[in-house]
């Protein structure tokens, strides 16, 4: 008896020892994706890698990692972040887990088409591998936050609808407004953004957002509720951009000048909203508010009002989130206007924004009409 408990507890050792040497090796091993079919994606562009998201995550990877990825083709790309969402700057490239997409994509945000710039064909493979762990997670953890759409959870009707009056710099009380749509009801905050724009006195919508096919479908569902926004669009008093995010293309350029070059030709006041009036309505009103002599501190409070309304996000509060939304998130798009050499704290906003307005095709005299319909008269 006494030598079977013996051999059987040098046999569970045994295992154990086994188990553990298992474990070890297996935390050694990198995850890889090997020899996998690609497909082009076309809407926006892209590389899909023909692996579910949950099947590649069940590999090894973790949103936050650095990839390398490696086509047959001898095109490579090294050191890419893996995130669940488009957290890299504009012509940044990066592997993308986005909720609802069919497999793992490989593309660059907001810029050229991946599959093109690699000369690539549905015949070519790609391997992913990882490189370091955990290498963005600061940036995927500060840029994976989420709100709710249920009124009751938050403490005003202006919080719920994003909707303020922009104040920095030189810019006149109650004149420039920003805030979320609108007339697209799908976050339930368009008929809070009408009540709100209708208090105002807005006389003219700048829609980044939609344009005017979209604009027909929004009034024609059951949930719209937006009159005074429905009287400023038949009154031809809405200005619908349909932009995208990549805020340093020609194409965002030229299409942005309509709006301002509308601004220019009109009075105030003005509200700016794209679907959330946070990205594209960010880069608008840091346009705007640098155009009006904002200092650097003005512009990050304003922005970052947007992220205390949707997730409760302040300096105080989440310090580190707070700081790597500025740092990665606000400071590119500033730089794309006043140059990526300028000293940020330090930079001749208005002067340097009027710079990049008439590099970008308005005239001398359509920028100083932008800013005096914007500033004390």
């Amino acid at each position: 008896m006494k030598n079977r408990t013996q051999r059987f507890i040098a046999s569970a050792a045994a295992l154990l020892l086994l188990l553990l040497g298992c474990l070890s090796g297996c935390a050694d091993k990198k995850p890889e994706a090997n020899e996998l079919g690609i497909q082009h994606e076309l809407e926006f562009g892209g590389v899909y890698v023909l692996v579910t998201i949950d099947d590649f995550n069940a590999l090894g990877f973790t949103y936050g990692d650095s990839l390398n990825v490696s086509f047959s083709n001898g095109y490579t790309l090294e050191g890419l972040p893996y995130y669940n969402g488009y957290y890299t700057q504009t012509g940044e490239p990066l592997v993308v887990a986005y909720p609802g997409y069919p497999y793992v994509k490989v593309c660059i945000n907001n810029g050229d088409d991946l599959f093109e710039v690699a000369g690539l064909s549905e015949s070519d493979r790609a391997t992913i591998t990882l490189k370091e762990k955990a290498a963005f997670f600061s940036i995927q953890n500060a840029r994976d936050i989420h709100y709710k759409d249920d009124r009751s959870l938050f403490d005003s009707d202006e919080m719920f609808a994003n909707f303020r009056a922009v104040s920095a710099g030189q810019i006149k009380a109650n004149t420039l407004y920003r805030s979320a749509s609108p007339c697209d009801n799908q976050h339930n905050r368009a008929p809070y953004v009408d009540t709100l724009m209708g208090q105002a006195g807005v006389k003219l919508i700048i829609d980044l957002a939609d344009n005017d096919e979209k604009i027909a479908g929004y009034m024609q569902k059951e949930d719209f509720n937006s009159p005074y926004f429905k009287t400023l669009y038949e009154q031809n008093s809405v200005v619908p951009l349909a932009l995208n995010t990549n805020y340093g293309s020609e194409a965002f350029q030229k299409k942005l000048l309509k709006g301002l070059e509308a601004m220019a030709a009109s009075s105030g006041p003005y509200l700016v909203h794209c679907t959330e009036g946070k990205d594209r309505t960010g880069f608008v009103c840091m346009l705007l508010e640098a155009l009006c002599g904002a200092t650097y501190q003005e512009i990050v409070d304003d922005y970052m009002i947007t992220y205390q309304n949707y997730y409760r996000i302040t300096k105080e509060s989440d310090p580190d989130r707070y700081d790597v939304i500025v740092h990665e998130v606000l400071e590119p798009m500033i730089k794309l206007v006043v140059g990526k050499d300028v000293d940020l704290k330090t930079a001749d906003y208005a002067a340097l924004t009027a710079a990049y307005l008439t590099n970008a095709g308005m005239t001398a005299q359509q920028v100083e009409a932008l800013r005096a319909g914007l500033t004390t008269k």
